[in-house]
């Protein structure tokens, strides 16, 4: 799925980028993207899958850290510690909450 984001978000680039049309036509799309970002149902959506992943991340941290146990190196460990602890009020690097 995300190659074939990136690969959408690249054609639209280029179009955008190689299109003749002028300004008129950008401004057209940057409202339709706008539109598309402001849908109540993709920013559900979006925050449905970010919260999924953070869960995923977390179960999958979890398997990880019974499996390697004491074989990390302290520095290493301490350095996860604090990655976790970062973010204001509950949230990550992204500004969404981890609700």
């Amino acid at each position: 799925m995300r190659y074939r984001l990136t690969f959408i978000a690249g054609v639209a680039l280029g179009y955008v980028l190689g299109t003749r049309a002028g300004r008129e036509r950008y401004e057209q799309l940057k409202k339709s993207a706008r539109q598309f970002s402001q849908n109540p149902a993709v920013r559900n959506t979006c925050e449905s899958a970010a919260q999924s992943g953070r869960e995923f991340a977390g179960k999958a941290a979890h398997v990880v850290g019974e499996k390697v146990g004491d074989k990390v190196p302290a520095s290493v460990a301490d350095r996860v510690r604090s990655l976790r602890g970062r973010g204001p009020n509950g949230e990550d690097d992204w500004g969404t909450t981890n609700t």
